[in-house]
């Protein structure tokens, strides 16, 4: 059984990754928390092994340093999720939880008994429900010795930067900075870009190209019928065994959630958009409806519930949220929009959030994606 270092060393003799200094304190972390987690008995008590949080800009490697430790750890010990994912199963358990006195102290007691070891890949909070559900979370997980590593394109204190009375979030932050070790992979490649070769999956205002594209992919039977997703109907332009064609409007404008992303990902090995607008939108400031989106707690002064939105930045976040999903589960992504990608979304109140989905969408363009794609539907199809 080789060490987090012990990986990484292979890999680079093997060439298979690019030595990087700003990476190396998070590698020497991980390590520390893989012998810990070792030489720890049976029962982890509460903060005998402090867990690591990586954070720094996009594709600074953390998710690559985060699957390097969890490829090392025993069978059984670790669970890996998405955050996307893991706050759906958290929703879920709540949902099946109903009535109880301290359902967050249930859900860490199972999940204790599942894993010693958490690891949340891009922790980000952008809902004051969910900021404050994480809180109480958090602090039955560490009760429960669980050892938590993240990663995140933000530092820890700024983690609830965009939600309401800050104040509310002082504890859990202060919990999560005493349980989990900060660190900054603070370079400045993005390693994603390094990728050599690439194939079009993006395209300007092409839809007989991608009409063409679509009958050179499709296999088995091919209908135009609607699907049926988490229960909700979803119109297709197209779909077939292996592929489904979405207007953008009819994937990313209304009732849609991670989870509909996540079970399209899971179906389909190919999912094309097309009809994608200009997503850019001057962004302006309104007023939420007190006690009805701030959470059970209070609404704050009229003031301090002012956000900043744009027309569009609600497709905005749902288009995000299906090329994370589509990126997790190695799903190849075509895309047909009205102008090119570096200037589909330039003004906005998700710039941040949609840096990462710009770098993901160009790693989508290597052939280093399109073979860990052909191995990934290989899988499918020999399931």
């Amino acid at each position: 059984m080789s060490s987090p270092l012990e990986k990484y060393q292979r890999k680079l003799d093997q060439q298979e990754v690019i030595f990087d200094e700003s990476q190396q304190l998070a590698l020497l972390a991980l390590d520390r928390v893989y012998q810990q987690l070792l030489e720890a008995s049976t029962v982890i008590t509460s903060g005998e092994i402090k867990g690591v949080y990586m954070w720094g800009d996009v594709g600074r490697g953390k998710t690559f340093l985060m699957d390097l430790f969890f490829s090392c750890l025993p069978e059984f010990i670790g669970l890996r999720l998405h955050f996307h994912h893991f706050m759906a199963r958290l929703h879920q358990e709540l949902n099946l939880s109903f009535g109880q006195v301290n359902p967050l102290k249930g859900i860490a007691k199972r999940l204790a008994s599942e894993c010693r070891v958490l690891c949340f890949d891009e922790f980000f909070v952008s809902d004051i429900g969910d900021a404050m559900l994480l809180g109480g979370l958090t602090d039955a997980l560490f009760e429960e010795g669980v050892v938590l590593v993240a990663t995140s394109n933000i530092a820890v204190e700024n983690l609830f930067q965009n939600q309401l009375q800050k104040q509310r979030f002082e504890a859990p932050i202060a919990l999560l900075q005493a349980n989990l070790e900060s660190i900054h992979l603070d370079g400045q490649a993005d390693h994603r870009l390094r990728h050599k070769g690439s194939t079009d999956i993006y395209f300007v205002s092409d839809e007989q190209k991608m009409k063409t594209l679509f009958d050179q992919i499709a296999t088995g039977d091919v209908s135009s019928l609607p699907l049926q997703v988490c229960r909700r109907v979803i119109n297709t332009k197209a779909v077939a065994q292996n592929i489904a064609w979405f207007d953008f409007y009819a994937l990313c404008d209304g009732p849609r959630s991670s989870l509909d992303y996540i079970e399209l990902a899971q179906r389909f090995a190919i999912i094309m958009v097309t009809g994608i607008p200009e997503l850019s939108s001057e962004p302006f400031e309104h007023i939420k409806a007190r006690g009805t989106e701030d959470g059970a707690i209070g609404s704050g002064q009229t003031g301090e519930r002012a956000v900043s939105l744009g027309v569009n930045d609600d497709a905005v976040r749902r288009f995000i949220s299906l090329v994370d999903e589509c990126y997790d589960h190695q799903v190849l992504l075509l895309l047909s929009a009205d102008v090119p990608l570096e200037q589909l979304y330039l003004n906005g109140s998700l710039l941040f959030e949609f840096r990462r989905t710009y770098s993901r969408l160009i790693e989508m363009k290597s052939l280093y994606y399109q073979t860990l794609h052909l191995k990934s539907a290989l899988k499918r199809d020999f399931n």
